[in-house]
């Protein structure tokens, strides 16, 4: 995962440890030592993730994240701060300013790395949501009212039910918020999104060792509770706790005993950062209709593909980060529907458009194109990641073949590829009819050349 971080630290040997280590990520770093220089960075540079010392010179580390989130242009940017000496005012104080953590020093590389790696991760889905808004707003789709902001549901999991009961007390006394008591198997029995808990704080460890880490994964693979808010309470301070309950979908790891003063404080930043993505989610799909989607496939059509696209080159070209560009096309298909009749076309149509959305990233953008021609936009997205997600879809429509259920039959598909990629380097707005024509033209490529097959603008041949 790409990424532009900002280290603040006015102690040099501090930046350098940390670059090195980011750096080894292949993460782009830059550098400030005072808050007033961090501010302007964080507001000229649009870094994706700042990483804070806990004392700051020029105003204080609270100041900056409190100045920070209270900008427009930098609200959004995820902030890690790290201390030295580590107290809890200091650190509670830092994550009521808007902090997304607090770690102390010495550094668990593995940890900070998934801290990142998590927190970069949800600010992509943020900027995703926000860009498919501004491109409804940009097609003539009035934003939508916010409904009532309604009290939060948070659900405690502990290692025993009595714990679970004086969690749920301690964290009453901190929290606006409706506090449940579940049971790890109460925990996964809902029927519905709009029923689940926004937020679940889970015991790390409960009847055995890691039990806790296998309820968050089984929380992140169901559609009710794939998009809560997660906190893990590790009072053992195992090793490869945080990294391991990071990558496999907490939002946050809290080591030591509960604290419901600190609880609060973190779960005040991320059920903030949730409503903001629901509302996005849901104002998104609200203004969703046939003027921007397929009704055969579901998917984006044309024009609203043509909108999305312009705005990301705009903000590659501010940003940097390249974006990849893919036209497919569904080999031979007129003769699916002359042998096999419309209804089939129709239901290979429908198969394909699946595989293709189960098999990206949510940030990706999938549209039909035209008739059996579908379009795929991948934001930050480098040559090599462009190859290898070209040919897994590849691999994906032709491996196997769509069962009609209209004729009980098998129908075997492939489909050709083009693919260009921008990298924003240009001068000047950049043609996107001339990155189209580039794509195209690589898809005549893979057609004239046997089909079922990936081919590259020429200038970005490998």
């Amino acid at each position: 995962m790409t990424g532009k971080l900002l280290i603040a630290d006015n102690t040099v040997t501090n930046r350098i440890v940390l670059k090195v280590t980011l750096s080894a990520a292949r993460y782009e770093v830059l550098q400030a030592a005072t808050g007033p220089e961090t501010i302007e960075a964080a507001r000229t540079e649009r870094p994706d993730l700042i990483l804070l010392d806990g004392h700051l010179p020029g105003g204080g580390t609270s100041a900056v994240c409190a100045a920070l989130r209270a900008d427009p242009k930098t609200r959004a940017i995820p902030i890690i701060v790290i201390d030295g000496v580590s107290t809890r005012e200091a650190r509670l104080d830092a994550l009521r300013a808007g902090a997304d953590d607090y770690l102390s020093r010495p550094l668990d590389e593995a940890g900070l790395l998934a801290l990142v790696r998590r927190l970069l991760r949800t600010r992509s889905s943020f900027d995703e949501l926000a860009r498919r808004q501004d491109v409804s707003v940009e097609m003539g789709f009035a934003e939508p009212s916010r409904g009532f902001a309604r009290k939060s549901n948070v659900a405690v999991i502990a290692p025993a039910p009595e714990t679970a009961l004086i969690w749920r007390r301690k964290l009453a006394t901190a929290l606006p918020a409706r506090i449940l008591a579940l049971s790890p198997a109460d925990a996964l029995d809902w029927s519905t999104s709009a029923e689940a808990p926004d937020a679940y704080i889970i015991a790390a460890d409960m009847m055995r060792h890691g039990d806790g880490l296998r309820l968050v994964s089984e929380l992140r693979s169901r559609r009710e509770s794939r998009n809560a808010v997660i906190l893990v309470l590790d009072e053992a301070h195992a090793l490869d706790t945080a990294a391991m309950a990071l990558d496999i979908g907490a939002n946050a790891v809290v080591g030591g005993p509960f604290d419901a003063q600190e609880l609060a404080a973190r779960l005040n930043t991320l059920l903030t950062r949730k409503a903001e993505i629901d509302m996005l989610r849901a104002s998104f799909d609200k203004r969703l209709s046939l003027a921007m989607q397929d009704p055969l496939t579901g998917l984006y059509n044309r024009r609203y593909a043509d909108t999305y696209l312009r705005r990301l080159a705009d903000e590659t070209v501010q940003t940097g980060q390249p974006f990849a560009l893919m036209l497919l096309d569904l080999d031979h298909f007129k003769g699916v529907n002359d042998r096999y009749g419309h209804a089939v076309g129709d239901e290979v149509l429908i198969e394909i458009s699946d595989r293709l959305r189960r098999n990206m990233r949510e940030v990706d953008l999938l549209a039909r194109y035209g008739g059996e021609e579908f379009l795929i936009a991948l934001p930050a997205t480098s040559f090599a990641d462009a190859q290898r997600m070209a040919e897994r879809l590849r691999r994906v429509v032709g491996d196997a073949p769509v069962h009609s259920v209209h004729r009980n039959q098998d129908v075997q598909v492939t489909v050709s590829i083009g693919v260009s990629v921008f990298t924003g380097q240009a001068a000047g707005q950049p043609q996107m009819q001339a990155l189209m024509d580039e794509a195209d033209a690589a898809l005549y490529a893979s057609k004239s050349e046997g089909r079922n097959l990936v081919t590259f603008a020429g200038n970005q041949a490998a």
